[in-house]
């Protein structure tokens, strides 16, 4: 059975409900109006038509399984992460097909670049009256503060991303502009780099172009952007944060290019220029200075002196900066007026102006409701209710009226017509989408493409980010897109060669936050791991003959509970609700869900430091936690401990194999420094009182077992397990790498290597005392009871932790500071502005 052959027949009898913009059939993207192959097919007709329902379902499988690997999510509006959705059947462009719109997206590029110079420097086309003023100035996307009669830039756009569809006669419409902080390109080459994976055979034989020889003109045309000078321009992507749609196409594009990911917090303006945050400014000088920004923060929130006020993403005096030329936004501050859908009406015109040329790409028919004429027709429309207008504000996202009365939008429009626009709704192209049924189904269609000015013109993506969607609510799943070479030696890209830059070696500096991420994910990587390995040998004690009896558990496996409780918390009796607790409650303050939440968090905010490994480790979490939640057997929780810890102790491998630079010294001082304080807290709970002998062997074995040293003890000690011995290997042999005394030797190594420390700093001297009291402890005077307890050995090891704490704080005060934190000019007194001004 061929899902092809069986879409075919399925696109001549459609299911699909007709576009309610027209009675016509879609337009479909693989099956012809005959019920053939589409020219872009043909050639793969062979493989293409051998897809098989059960080859898709694999395919399906394994691209959702890459995709967990790498970690790849979208952040829905609300802060709900959904995982990425690829189709496996992706759209294919033949080079004729791609020709027409590869022109049309270069003149569109150099179109709106002209657009931008104009509006933010002689305004002719507002003088001219080609473009309303109301257009313009009452678009939140023209931002004042940066027009000036002679711009700074002679092209200020140099990425851009365009939206677009087909009607039913095939015929591409340009569907939006995204200028402001356009996004999609990592998606894009995350697509690519799957499905070239997943459907090895195909893509050899379609041999589409590669997106490589883009990305590395992307670095050069970035390089080649700063100011006149700049020898080795410093190149940053400003980020805002973790929390953003599309913050893995935010790292993806870092991480591919090679460039810091930053945010606003981490970067600081002096002197008209902007700088990397040092540690500890604003005492210490800035020394690092950023030459250009690929600004993925929406213009409004980029600068909250003279912008937004109550941003808390933005750089303040970000636009003086741009003012003075000394740092290049891509792109600009202001671009975003360009996605402003009143100007569709007179791009025409506009192009004619600027360019002496047709506009090669037409738009999606909307009316601009300031014209007398076309308020009355989309007013008309509206009363009829014609499903085939969509009405929208010029700046305000798609669904703000959607809830509206007739009435109340009618009235809406009438009070401040210049800022409605109707949109005719296109009938879009439709490609066939597998889904759960086993089948391919035909959806809906748009596409994403990109242009990069490279050189001296204008360069489209040959490919880019296709999107079906049955409904505009549904959630987006993204189809690759192949665009095929009319001959084989055609270069990729259409780019024979990149011109090389002077290369010249360079260690950007972390920001101090970047610094507390990697401390902060070496806690808690530290921490899950400790607990897991003490759940895991709880549970296995639990499981031994003669440890339930009549009257209740043995008193060792009471006492490893209590172990477990004092690190994760209390929670419910039944030990093995609890060991699920650990497992799964993220809410719960200790657990190991918390950690490995808090992990993956302080981790996705420094994402493009690490290797792409580093996904799968929280990949095989998930199916481990998957695994647990869907099973109530007991075996399960240990089998589903286990293999959380395997991806805890493979995570240790990656960042042992990350370049010794800031970021991994603050890893491996984050990871010592918890394994000292979890250690402590073992110890302070398993030997804090006397037992009888079994109890007493039991216990010492199972804290062994849990610090991984049971093997070691073995062949240092012979004869019984006694306390004397296990806590000097657990506390002051140096040799053993879980011991108290090799992590602090660790620790203090990791410190003296960062570039603040002086060996006399409040953390080293910390580190100092501690290390002293440790050589100085006596094991057996520690290890002696009195009146049923080892009052001394509580005392040192609160004692040791308490250091510790002060320790991980001092830590934070040297490496972590960056000032205050920013507070809205609102907050701020009187006083308080007036001692900032002086």
């Amino acid at each position: 059975m061929s899902v092809l052959r069986d879409y075919a027949t399925a696109v001549s009898q459609p299911t699909l409900p007709l576009s309610i913009a027209s009675e016509e059939q879609r337009y479909d993207e693989v099956i012809d109006a005959e019920g053939g192959l589409r020219p872009a097919w043909k050639s793969l007709a062979s493989l293409a038509l051998s897809l098989t329902p059960d080859e898709l379902e694999r395919v399906d499988g394994e691209i959702a399984r890459f995709l967990a690997d790498d970690g790849v999510s979208y952040l829905r509006r609300g802060g709900q992460a959904v995982p990425w959705q690829l189709d496996p059947v992706p759209l294919v462009l033949d080079a004729a097909g791609w020709g027409t719109i590869d022109i049309g997206l270069a003149q569109r590029a150099e179109l709106l670049n002209a657009i931008l110079l104009d509006l933010y420097g002689p305004r002719t086309l507002l003088r001219d009256g080609i473009i309303p003023a109301a257009i313009i100035y009452g678009h939140s996307g023209f931002i004042r503060s940066v027009a000036r009669a002679k711009p700074v830039e002679t092209h200020p756009l140099l990425l851009s991303a365009t939206d677009l569809g087909r009607d039913t006669a095939g015929e591409w419409h340009v569907l939006a502009d995204r200028v402001g902080a356009p996004s999609g390109l990592g998606f894009a080459a995350e697509n690519r780099r799957v499905i070239s994976q997943v459907l090895p055979d195909l893509f050899q034989e379609s041999s589409p172009h590669r997106m490589d020889p883009y990305f590395a003109a992307l670095r050069a045309a970035l390089l080649g952007t700063s100011a006149d000078g700049v020898e080795d321009p410093r190149v940053v992507v400003m980020s805002p944060g973790t929390m953003s749609e599309s913050a893995f196409d935010q790292a993806f594009l870092a991480s591919t290019l090679g460039f810091p990911l930053v945010q606003g917090s981490d970067l600081v303006v002096q002197n008209g220029c902007v700088w990397m945050k040092p540690s500890r400014w604003p005492k210490t000088k800035p020394t690092e200075r950023i030459d250009v920004i690929v600004r993925r923060v929406d213009a409004e929130w980029s600068d909250p002196l003279e912008l937004r006020a109550d941003s808390r993403l933005g750089v303040a005096g970000l636009s003086e900066a741009v003012r003075r030329g000394t740092v290049r936004l891509v792109n600009g501050l202001g671009a975003g007026v360009l996605e402003n859908p009143a100007l569709v009406p007179f791009l025409p015109a506009i192009c004619e102006h600027l360019l002496g040329e047709q506009l090669r790409l037409p738009s999606v028919p909307t009316l601009w409701c300031g014209d007398d004429a076309s308020r009355r027709e989309v007013i008309s429309r509206v009363s009829a209710a014609d499903p085939t207008l969509f009405v929208r504000t010029i700046d305000e996202p798609r669904k703000t009226f959607s809830k509206l009365s007739t009435a109340e939008l009618i009235a809406r429009i009438d009070a401040a017509p210049h800022r409605f626009v109707g949109q005719q709704l296109l009938p879009l192209s439709q490609a066939p989408v597998w889904d759960a049924t086993g089948r391919a189904t035909a959806v809906p269609l748009t596409f994403r493409a990109f242009t990069l000015r490279y050189g001296s013109a204008y360069r489209p993506l040959v490919g880019g980010l296709a999107t079906v969607r049955e409904t505009v609510d549904a959630l987006p799943r993204t189809k690759d897109v192949w665009v095929l070479k009319a001959a084989s030696a055609d270069a990729d890209q259409n780019l024979a060669e990149i011109t090389p830059l002077p290369t010249a070696g360079s260690v950007p500096p972390l920001s101090p936050r970047a610094l507390a991420d990697m401390f902060w994910a070496g806690r808690y990587a530290e921490r899950a791991e400790d607990l897991l390995r003490l759940l895991l040998t709880t549970q296995t004690h639990l499981d031994q003959p003669g440890i339930h009896t009549a009257s209740g558990m043995a008193p060792s496996a009471r006492i490893l509970m209590d172990a477990l409780a004092h690190v994760g918390g209390r929670g419910p009796g039944d030990p093995e609700e609890e060991f699920r607790a650990l497992l799964l409650d993220a809410g719960r303050l200790g657990t190991v869900a918390q950690s490995i939440v808090r992990l993956r968090d302080a981790m996705e905010g420094v994402r493009d430091q690490l290797s792409g490994d580093t996904w799968r480790v929280f990949s095989n979490i998930d199916r481990a936690t998957r695994s647990l939640r869907s099973s109530g057997r007991a075996h399960r929780t240990s089998e589903s401990a286990g293999r959380m810890l395997s991806a805890m102790l493979s995570l240790y491998g990656i960042t042992a194999n990350m370049i010794r630079d800031d970021g991994w010294q603050m890893i491996e001082a984050g990871r010592y420094l918890e394994r000292g304080v979890q250690l402590a807290h073992l110890l302070t709970v398993a030997l804090a009182e006397r037992h009888d002998a079994r109890t007493g062997r039991e216990v010492l074995e199972a804290v062994l077992l849990s610090a991984e040293s049971v093997v070691t003890y073995r062949r240092r000690y012979r004869g019984s397990v006694r306390p004397a011995d296990v806590l000097d290997l657990l506390l002051r042999d140096a040799n053993n790498p879980r011991s108290l005394a090799f992590a602090l030797a660790r620790l203090r190594e990791r410190l003296a290597a960062l570039p603040a420390s002086t060996g006399s700093t409040r953390a080293e001297r910390l580190l100092d005392h501690l290390e002293s009291e440790l050589l100085a402890a006596d094991m057996t005077e520690l290890g002696a009871v009195r009146g049923g307890r080892r009052t001394r050995l509580i005392h040192f090891l609160a004692d040791v932790i308490d250091r510790l704490q002060r320790l991980s704080d001092a830590v934070g005060d040297l490496h972590f500071q960056s000032g205050p934190a920013p507070r809205p000019l609102s907050e701020l007194s009187l006083i308080e502005l007036m001692e900032a001004r002086a």
